[in-house]
Parts: C-alpha cells; structure tokens; sequence
C-alpha cells in the first residue's frame, strides 16, 4: 500500500496542486486511471476550497488487489463548512459555470462520500480496477 498525505493551499490553486500530488502518489499506474484519478482530486480540492474552510488536506492511498488490479481512495479535508452535505449530486444549469464536481466524482468513482460540518468535512471517493480478463482463442 502507498499513501501519501499533503496540505494544500486555500485557493484556487489547490486544484493544480491536488493534481500535482496524485500524480505523484499514482506513479506508474495505467493512463485512463490516472486521468480519472486526477479529475477527482482536482474536484474534490475544489470543492473543499469554494464550500469549505482552511486548512485542507490531501490523501491518496494506492493497494494492489488480490489477483490483480488496483484499488485508489482520494479524500480531501476541511476546517468546515456551515452547509449541509447534498443528499446527491445534482447537475446545475447547462448555462452555469460551475457546480459540476460532485456530478464528475459520483461519473467517475466506484463509490463515494461527503460529510460535512463545522468543525470538519470529508470528501472521500474509490476507483476499483480489475485486470481484463482475455478469453484464450477469442
């Protein structure tokens, strides 16, 4: 298992930075995971950054799985937030430009989560990838 743990800055770059370190945490792994992974991250420190309060904190935890495949779980941190977590991402207005992330994460993980609260919140995602399975003389 790796894990790697990181501040990032209260502002809008803590998406660029977020990227930055789940590259680095996801060394080697296949493309489209990474893409995915990084698409995540970026959303969820967004997220924290607009909803939330300082100070925010970055994981990446990597484990390979029993037989193969990969197992990635991205959790992002705050000081808090006064709102409310949604029950479930909802898309904006086609004409907005922004309120996306949650509909990207809830597209993208295998399973998630968002807990808020004033004194804390937690935005927490898995992506699961299984080996492909190549049938012999197919």
């Amino acid at each position: 298992m790796t894990t790697l743990i990181t501040d990032l800055p209260y502002g809008p770059e803590a998406a660029e930075v977020a990227r930055g370190a789940v590259t680095l945490a996801l060394r080697g792994t296949e493309t489209d995971v990474l893409a995915d992974a990084r698409l995540i991250g970026s959303e969820l420190a967004t997220n924290a950054f607009v909803s939330g309060s300082p100070p925010l904190v970055l994981c990446v935890d990597r484990r390979g799985l029993t037989g193969g495949g990969l197992e990635i779980e991205i959790t992002v941190t705050d000081g808090g937030c006064p709102r409310p977590a949604p029950a479930s991402p909802t898309a904006p207005d086609e004409q907005a430009e922004s309120g996306r992330g949650l509909v990207i994460v809830d597209a993208l993980a295998d399973a998630w989560s968002l807990t808020t609260g004033t004194n804390g919140s937690r935005a927490w995602c898995r992506l699961t990838r299984r080996p492909c399975s190549s049938s012999a003389g197919a």
